[in-house]
C-alpha cells in the first residue's frame, strides 16, 4: 500500500459513496473537509487525517479518522478497518429521527421500493 491516495478514490473504496463520481462531486462542492478545510477530489488522503463527510441519507456529517489508505474497493469489513468513526451518537440519533419523520410524511402503504429503503435503514441502525 502507498502512503497516500486520492480523496475520491479513498472515499469510494471505503464505501462512503456508491460511485467514485459521487465522491468527486461531493469533494468538488466543498462538502468533504479535511481538518476543517474543504478538499478537492485529487487531494491526498493520508493516515492520521481527520475527515468530515456528509451523510448521503440526510443532514449531518460523519467525523472519520483515516487509519489506512486503500485505492481499490474491498469488502465492508476490510473497508471499515481503514477508518475510525468518531461521530457522536447524538448525530446518528438525530439522523434516525429525521429519516423516521421523512418516512412518516409519506402517506399510504409503502411501495416495494419504500419497503427496501426501510429495511436498509433498520439493518443499518441495528448494527450501530
Amino acid at each position: 500500500m502507498s502512503e497516500s491516495s486520492r480523496a475520491d478514490k479513498w472515499l469510494w473504496a471505503t464505501r462512503f459513496f456508491k460511485t467514485r463520481g459521487l465522491a468527486a462531486e461531493a469533494c468538488a462542492n466543498g462538502k468533504v473537509k479535511r481538518n476543517g478545510h474543504p478538499m478537492k477530489s485529487a487531494s491526498p488522503v493520508q493516515p492520521g487525517d481527520l475527515l468530515e463527510i456528509p451523510f448521503i441519507e440526510g443532514p449531518g456529517f460523519r467525523l472519520i479518522s483515516v487509519k489506512a489508505v486503500i485505492e481499490k474497493r474491498v469488502g465492508a469489513p476490510e473497508a471499515q478497518a481503514c477508518y475510525g468513526d468518531l461521530t457522536k451518537p447524538e448525530v446518528y440519533d438525530a439522523l434516525k429521527l429525521w429519516l423516521a419523520a421523512k418516512r412518516e410524511a409519506t402517506k399510504g402503504r409503502p411501495t416495494k421500493r419504500d419497503r427496501r429503503e426501510i429495511d436498509k435503514i433498520h439493518g443499518f441502525w441495528d448494527d450501530v
